[in-house]
This record gives structure tokens, C-alpha cells and sequence, in this order.
């Protein structure tokens, strides 16, 4: 079983800067897509960006040019920098990994973290 935690949310001024942390159990984290996702209460969890094993990036569009995803696969762990903070930016922020691919295996299944709250106020 993957277990993924994210760490790095936090309170912040609307401007301001955040940077997200997902460390992945394992050492498989470099097969997997990696995917950052955001809830806000009522709403339904929303894409925000992703980045493949060969580190090709996609980003919502209101965040695309603020935010940046990146993974080092060393560490076992993926980023979302996060810039230019907006009040619509807040929520509580997920990791994702999955589907696993390593060239020969391919497996569909799909991993979240617990979450890391993100809260954009004056």
C-alpha cells in the first residue's frame, strides 16, 4: 500500500507564497503521475496540476504561471510552489499518485494523501 503526506499548507496573505510537500512511501515514487488536487467545502475536488514520470507538466488555468509542480524522485516526493496567492486559491490540498507504469507494469490504481489546508487572508 502507497501512503502519501503532504506537509508545507499553512495561512498566508493573498500575494503571498506557499510551497507543498508529498512524500510517497517507497521506492516507486518515479513511475507513478503525480497529481495535486483541491477541495473547498461544498465543492467538488478540482484538478490543479500534475506532472508524468517524464516530467511533462499540466496545469489548471487559473493557476497556471503561479503555480509550479515538480517532483524529485531521489526524495520520494513532489512539490507544488505555489505563488501569487489568491483567495480563490484556498482549500485544502491533495497529492495523488497513480496510474504506476515502470516500462513493462502497468497498474491503474490510485493513491491520495490526507490533505494540507491552505487558507489566503487579509
Amino acid at each position: 500500500q502507497v501512503q502519501l503526506v503532504e506537509s508545507g499548507g499553512g495561512s498566508v496573505q493573498p500575494g503571498g507564497s506557499l510551497r507543498l510537500s508529498c512524500l510517497v512511501s517507497g521506492n516507486t515514487f518515479r513511475h507513478y503521475l503525480m497529481g495535486w488536487y483541491r477541495q473547498v467545502p461544498g465543492r467538488e475536488r478540482e484538478f490543479v496540476a500534475q506532472i508524468t514520470r517524464s516530467e511533462v507538466t499540466t496545469y489548471r488555468d487559473s493557476v497556471r504561471g503561479r503555480f509550479t509542480i515538480s517532483r524529485d524522485n531521489a526524495k520520494s516526493t513532489g512539490y507544488l510552489q505555489m505563488n501569487s496567492l489568491k483567495f480563490e486559491d484556498a482549500g485544502v490540498y491533495y497529492c495523488k499518485v497513480g496510474p504506476y507504469y515502470d516500462g513493462s507494469l502497468y497498474q491503474p490504481d490510485e493513491y491520495w494523501g490526507q490533505g494540507t489546508q491552505v487558507i489566503v487572508s487579509s
